[in-house]
C-alpha cells in the first residue's frame, strides 16, 4: 500500500512560518542600514545647529547690516558706500598693508613651533622641562603680555639697556612706525606658539617611528628626515596649524595693540579687528564697522583656501 500523501494544507502551514520570519529579518535589516545612513546626521545635527545660529546667521545679519547707513542715513539702504569709504580710508589700507605683512611671516609663526616640537619628539635633553616652558606663555592674558612687554621694550627699558652693553645703540621699539608692528607680532608669536606647539606634539603621535628610524639607517641628516619624513607624515597637523595661526593672528591681536600701541604710532599697527572696534566703541559707525568685519571674513576665507591648496600641492609633490 502506497503511503498517503500530505494534505495543501499541511504544506501551507508548514510553510508560513519560515516565511513569516524571513520577511521580519529583512525588515530589521533594512531598518539597520536606515539608521546605519542617519546616524553621522544625527550626531552631526547639534554642531551644525550651533555653526548656524552662532555663526551663519549673525554673518548674514552683519553683511546685511554692512549695506545700511550710519548716522542720519540710519537704517536706510546705501548699497555699498560704506565698502567705497572704507577703501578711501588711510587707516583702513594700513590695516591690510598689515595683513599682507602677517601672511609673509604665517611660515614663520609655524616653522617655530613645528621646529621646537621636532626636537621635544627626538627628545633632546630637557624636553619634558622645555614642554612646559614653551607653553607657558599660552596661560597669560593678551593684556598682561602687553604690559611686561612695554616694559621690556620701553626706550630706556631692559633691551635697550643690553644693546647698549654691546656698543649697538637703542631702538624705538613700539615708537617707530618700521618696527612697531614686527615688535608686536613678534610679541604675539612668542605668547600663542605654545598651544601650536600642542598640537603638533599631537600630529608627532601618529607618526610611524620606522620611518625615522629607517631614515636614520640610511644616514638622512636631521634636515632631510625633516623634508622627506615628518613634513610628508605631518601634511594634515601643519595645514590646521597654518590655518588656526592666521586666524589666530587677523582676530586675536586686539588687547596685544590696545595696551603695547594703541593703533600708533601714526597708525601704523592697525589691523582689521582694531580698525573694527574703532569704528564700532569710538567713531560710532556700526554699519562701517560690520563693512570692515565683512571685508576680514573674506580676507581669512580667501587665504585659508589658498593656503590648503598650496600645501596639498607640496604635499603630493613629496
Amino acid at each position: 500500500m502506497r503511503p498517503a500523501e500530505p494534505r495543501p494544507a499541511d504544506r501551507t502551514g508548514a510553510g508560513e512560518p519560515v516565511a513569516g520570519a524571513a520577511t521580519s529579518g529583512s525588515r530589521k535589516a533594512r531598518d539597520g542600514r536606515r539608521a546605519e545612513r542617519l546616524a553621522p546626521y544625527v550626531l552631526i545635527a547639534p554642531a551644525l545647529l550651533i555653526i548656524v545660529g552662532l555663526r551663519l546667521w549673525p554673518l548674514m545679519l552683519g553683511v546685511n547690516f554692512s549695506l545700511t547707513g550710519d548716522g542720519e542715513r540710519n537704517g536706510t539702504s546705501v548699497g555699498l558706500d560704506n565698502y567705497a569709504d572704507l577703501f578711501d580710508d588711510p587707516l583702513f589700507r594700513t590695516a591690510l598693508r598689515n595683513v599682507g605683512l602677517l601672511v609673509l611671516l604665517l611660515p614663520v609663526a609655524v616653522a617655530l613651533p613645528g621646529l621646537l616640537a621636532t626636537f621635544i619628539y627626538l627628545r633632546v635633553p630637557g624636553h619634558r622641562l622645555f614642554r612646559s616652558v614653551y607653553f607657558f606663555p599660552a596661560v597669560l592674558s593678551p593684556v598682561i603680555v602687553g604690559a611686561i612687554f612695554n616694559l621690556l621694550l620701553a626706550y630706556d627699558g631692559p633691551l635697550n639697556a643690553v644693546l647698549g652693553g654691546a656698543g649697538a645703540g637703542p631702538v624705538d621699539w613700539l615708537g617707530d612706525p618700521r618696527v612697531a608692528v614686527f615688535a608686536v607680532v613678534g610679541v604675539h608669536v612668542w605668547a600663542t606658539f605654545g598651544m601650536a606647539l600642542v598640537v603638533f606634539l599631537a600630529g608627532f603621535a601618529t607618526l610611524d617611528p620606522a620611518l625615522l628610524d629607517a631614515a636614520r639607517v640610511d644616514g638622512a641628516s636631521l634636515p632631510q628626515s625633516i623634508r622627506h619624513v615628518i613634513i610628508p607624515g605631518l601634511a594634515r597637523t601643519i595645514q590646521f596649524v597654518f590655518v588656526t595661526t592666521m586666524i589666530g593672528m587677523l582676530t586675536s591681536m586686539f588687547g596685544l595693540l590696545y595696551v603695547m600701541t594703541g593703533g600708533g604710532p601714526e597708525g601704523s599697527t592697525y589691523l582689521p579687528e582694531y580698525y573694527i572696534w574703532v569704528q564700532q566703541g569710538q567713531m560710532n559707525r556700526p554699519a562701517l564697522a560690520s563693512a570692515a568685519s565683512t571685508v576680514l571674513f573674506l580676507i581669512m576665507l580667501v587665504v585659508g583656501l589658498v593656503q590648503i591648496h598650496l600645501l596639498r600641492r607640496v604635499g603630493r609633490e613629496d
